[in-house]
């Protein structure tokens, strides 16, 4: 297998960075860098006719445009490819045809942030290194420490005290060495940093590794398959630090490159009215106070009780602003209640049981359409993380 991945480029400045690149972040400015890829050479592969006649019913079946070359090193786990159901009692609410929900609560450690450390483990035992770490809420922790238990890397995760018990559970069985951080997430984040760098541990940190977002694009390479080789029309995604979003942008856009569709779809931001940095920021552009050439991502006090989506300053918040500007998307926020109730709606009536930050963007969705907003259909909203993991969330709805 050849890995086509050809150069880093700068979300700010533009500034290039060669295909080695031993650092995070760019050189010049401290921003975020995505990957570019020889798409020509892609593209003799990775095509529709190919992907129809492969057997690989995991997300390995994209190969082609992760950023390491030998298979061999991928965690053993099954990886994808996660359900994608219509919901049709979602229609009916909201007088919208074809609205879709994709199950990502069936992945290895029941959530999204599997598609990241499985792609970025890989990159990590391709390179050698001994140890790796990361901050986390909880669920980018879990997923860190279940790849690595499976591939036999020790993991260090830097994790707010106030994380969920069960996300803890999950994080000490996986055999971690967790590191409880009196504070936020973004303390936790900041101490990750200075101790990776101290003993020179290979730092997963969401919004800081570049290759997390090339983990989370696939999951925009299923819906384009389960969809008939087609984009949808809009993706609700829940947003916090901006990653996931930037990775649904990233995967369509690879998409783009290759001539395999002819448009974006529109990505609309969910976000907590608690933890609301995105929002406000897009509002500004909007409003015209900045420029989405010449912008600066608010800060706020994040208090959300959807614990995975609760940050005070984005680390990718650059990628996840324009990923919804360029698309024509919208940025939406609902309250904790609204996604509290949405947990006991979304399982009572289509069996899909997630956590608070996993039904943001359906709450999203159906709030965005119920106040007059016109949902570009298809729609796909993304369910990120399964129920169990904040069993008290349910509790206190």
């Amino acid at each position: 297998m050849a890995n086509h991945l050809t150069s880093f480029v700068c979300f700010n400045c533009r500034t290039e960075h060669p295909a080695d690149y031993d650092g995070y972040l760019c050189r010049e400015c401290g921003g975020n860098l995505n990957a570019v890829y020889d798409y020509q050479a892609v593209a003799e592969s990775f095509t529709v006719d190919r992907l129809k006649q492969d057997d690989e019913q995991t997300v390995w079946r994209y190969s082609e445009l992760f950023p390491f070359a030998d298979r061999r090193n991928v965690p053993g786990l099954h990886m994808g490819i996660t359900p994608l159901y219509r919901n049709r009692i979602i229609e009916q609410q909201i007088d919208t045809e074809l609205i879709y929900l994709k199950d990502d609560t069936r992945l290895p450690s029941a959530s999204f942030k599997d598609r990241a450390s499985s792609v970025v483990m890989a990159v990590a035992i391709e390179k050698g290194v001994e140890r790796v770490a990361c901050a986390s809420t909880g669920n980018a922790g879990c997923s860190w420490a279940c790849m690595g238990a499976t591939c036999g890397m020790p993991v260090t995760i830097f994790v707010p005290a106030s994380a969920p018990e069960a996300k803890i559970a999950q994080l000490e069985v996986y055999g971690a060495d967790v590191r409880r951080v009196d504070g936020s997430y973004d303390d936790a984040f900041a101490l990750c940093v200075e101790e990776c760098e101290k003993h020179g541990y290979f730092n997963r940190n969401t919004g800081f590794n570049p290759y997390t977002r090339e983990g989370k694009k696939s999951v925009s390479f299923e819906i384009w398959e389960q969809f008939g080789y087609r984009a949808p029309a809009s993706v609700f995604v829940p947003v916090g630090d901006g990653n996931i979003i930037s990775g649904v942008w990233k995967g369509f856009y690879d998409l783009q490159q290759l001539g395999l569709i002819d448009e974006m779809p529109a990505i609309f931001a969910v976000q907590s009215t608690n933890s609301d940095a995105i929002a406000k920021t897009i509002s500004t552009i909007e409003q015209g106070s900045q420029s989405l050439d010449d912008f600066t991502v608010a800060t706020v006090s994040a208090t959300t009780r959807a614990d995975s989506i609760a940050v005070d300053t984005p680390s990718d918040g650059v990628s996840a602003v324009r990923a919804v500007m360029e698309t024509g998307g919208k940025a939406v926020t609902v309250s904790d209640q609204e996604i509290l109730a949405e947990i006991w709606e979304l399982a009572s009536s289509t069996g899909i049981f997630a956590e608070p930050a996993g039904v943001t963007a359906v709450a999203g969705l159906k709030k965005f359409a119920l106040a007059g907003g016109v949902v570009p259909a298809p729609a796909v909203a993304l369910v990120t993380g399964n129920g169990l993991k904040d069993v008290k969330a349910v509790l206190e709805a």
